[in-house]
């Protein structure tokens, strides 16, 4: 590449550090992108190329310094982040930008979490490794620390006991935890195991399956409802109704992964189709491309996608 017209950014030392990357692989990456050179001979960064893609390769750069200064770490993911909001002149302030650690890693992330901000009812839909259930516990678990609510709720259909755990031994949470492991992890990478532990004795962090919550009305609380797929139409509705004063509710699920006998019967199908573009609704639906596993994950969702796809008439 001829090295053209240049420019150069003002920054940190650890700045330029995380925007060369290890053995410079996050410049190459907004190199590609923006085909333009970028070297970082020390106390900024230099750019090269047409004046076009110098501002948006730039644009990319000071939202991975922005990252810096927030004392987050920036990794591959995050220059991708940064290069497609670049791209499309997304703003790179609001919910993730605050959320540290478990911010936003993809555009579909960012858009998920600035619903979840914004809009007391939100739907999350997509494949496995979208980090629909984890965004949703971190939004939970912040608003339960700042005070905004008094309980975090989540329910999930235990369609593998079909809803009938009176023959499991233990109490009501030993029943259902086996169902709510994922949800557990990631709570407790959230708030750490005592805090979790302390929270759960108070009350405050509640879970339990979908059949526990008919009666009650959820006022002042984070509602979680996990695995909707799997949830029935009569279910779905019972549930979304529980909503009460000073509360919100993140419904989470993959319509392609319905486990009921009859898929048709699907709750979080029907209600998506019923509520989108309803005031107060969002839905939030994610692609392979907002997978954050391991990259393979991403080409295995695809995979079964396309072998599915061929399937139809």
């Amino acid at each position: 590449m001829s090295r053209g017209p240049t420019e150069f950014l003002t920054l940190g030392d650890e700045a330029v550090r995380a925007v060369a990357g290890p053995g410079g692989r996050h410049a190459a990456l907004i190199e590609d992108a923006f085909h333009v050179l970028i070297e970082t001979p020390g106390g900024g960064v230099t750019f090269s190329g047409e004046a076009k893609a110098r501002r948006a390769a730039r644009a990319a750069v000071e939202r991975l310094a922005d990252r810096i200064a927030a004392g987050d770490e920036v990794t591959p993911t995050d220059v991708r982040v940064a290069i497609d909001q670049a791209r499309t002149g997304a703003p790179q302030t609001g919910p993730a930008a605050r959320r540290g650690a478990v911010g936003a890693k993809t555009p579909g992330q960012a858009r998920y979490l600035e619903a979840l901000e914004t809009h007391p009812l939100v739907f999350g839909l997509g494949p496995a490794g979208t980090g629909k259930t984890f965004l949703a516990v971190a939004h939970g678990a912040e608003l339960l620390r700042a005070g905004e609510v008094e309980r975090l709720v989540v329910t999930r259909p235990a369609v593998e006991a079909g809803e009938r755990l009176g023959f499991l031994p233990g109490d009501l949470t030993e029943k259902v935890d086996p169902y709510m492991a994922p949800v557990w992890e990631a709570m407790t990478r959230i708030l750490g195991a005592d805090q979790l532990r302390r929270r759960r004795e108070r009350g405050e962090i509640e879970v339990a399956p979908i059949a526990f919550m008919r009666g009650r009305t959820l006022a002042h609380a984070f509602v979680i409802v996990d695995e909707a797929q799997n949830t029935t139409r009569l279910q779905m509705k019972m549930v979304l109704t529980r909503l009460g004063e000073g509360s919100s509710m993140a419904v989470t699920g993959d319509p392609s992964q319905v486990d009921l006998v009859d898929p048709s019967d699907s709750g979080l199908v029907h209600a998506v189709s019923i509520l989108d573009g309803v005031e107060g609704v969002a839905v939030a639906r994610f692609t392979v491309a907002d997978v954050v596993r391991h990259p393979l994950v991403g080409r295995i969702v695809d995979a079964y996608d396309a072998d599915a796809a061929g399937r139809r008439p």
